[in-house]
């Protein structure tokens, strides 16, 4: 079995099963930290995990908050001993015999709260809203084919900290073949985006155009080859290719800070090719060549588990 280069970690424990269409767990792994997991056999589409590894490592990329990530090996051992966690798969699925899956760390701790829907009266604690401008033309770019996902952080003074979360649909979705609108993709209290005027939003458009493709492309090498397809290749090279088009992120910020656009009832009319483009794919390489190096992961693993 081929794995990252990127360290991985060894589920350890089954913390409890998560809402959500992925059917996500949290676990703590070898590494003494706790991480929301999400398998290859998931109910979504084969594309889940390319989706939100890469799509982590493009927020990251842009100075967008998003939680760390990290490959955690889940074996037969811990999916026997932890039954209560087994994603509800058709009886013809098997289990294998060794997992990576993605594991996005937890951010909840003793001395952290963590809030996932926001009274309209305490977005004004939020210290970064001006992210949520910067996220929603990212998501634009990359067709995110769903609501932006936000949890917040409480830290001192009751100041709050937006962390973007749930990357499974970008680039056209879990399957790659679905259609975008730029309205659902955002988040979708409207009060989380505060005011923003010309000069803030050239600085957010300059902040998506100093992403280190390099960077990215050797993460996406490096990813277990059974998570990249050629689908979600093409959609994250359609990305590429918007970020790369300073003409193409103008207009888009343009015509989401128009209020009217905003309105369901004049989105579709307005947003004319934005809301899903046709950006050449320049440059992408055939599925077979990604992998130029592969890392072998010992199969003698055996996922040794403390009590639930």
């Amino acid at each position: 079995m081929s794995a990252l280069a990127k360290d991985f970690a060894l589920v350890s424990r089954y913390i409890r099963s998560l809402h959500g269409r992925s059917q996500p767990i949290l676990v703590q792994a070898n590494d003494g930290l706790l991480y929301v997991v999400k398998s290859t056999n998931n109910l979504q589409g084969p594309n889940l995990l390319f989706n939100e590894s890469v799509g982590t490592e493009l927020y990251r990329s842009c100075g967008l908050p998003t939680p760390e990530w990290k490959p955690l090996l889940i074996t037969r051992g811990f999916i026997y001993q932890y039954s209560s966690c087994l994603v509800e798969v058709p009886a013809e699925f098997e289990i294998p015999e060794v997992s990576l899956c993605f594991g996005s760390r937890f951010l909840g701790t003793e001395h952290t709260r963590l809030l996932e829907i926001l009274p309209g009266t305490f977005f004004h604690r939020v210290r970064n809203r001006i992210d949520f401008w910067a996220a929603w033309l990212l998501d634009i770019c990359a067709d995110h084919a769903d609501h932006r996902q936000t949890i917040f952080t409480e830290g001192p003074g009751e100041r709050l900290q937006a962390h973007f979360i749930d990357h499974g649909h970008l680039f056209g979705g879990p399957n790659g073949d679905l259609q975008t609108d730029p309205l659902k993709s955002k988040y979708l209290d409207d009060r989380a985006y505060p005011d923003i005027d010309t000069e803030h939003i050239e600085r957010v458009v300059k902040r998506l155009q100093r992403l280190d493709v390099d960077r990215i492309w050797q993460l996406v090498r490096a990813l277990p080859m059974e998570w990249p397809s050629e689908s979600a290749l093409r959609g994250f090279q359609r990305t590429l290719n918007r970020l790369a088009d300073r003409s193409f992120l103008q207009r888009t910020a343009d015509t989401i800070l128009d209020p009217d656009t905003r309105r369901p009832s004049s989105a579709q009319n307005r947003w004319g090719p934005v809301a899903i483009g046709t950006a050449s794919v320049v440059g992408l390489p055939h599925l077979s060549s990604i992998h130029n190096q592969r890392i072998t992961v010992g199969l003698g693993l055996d996922g040794s588990q403390s009590g639930c």
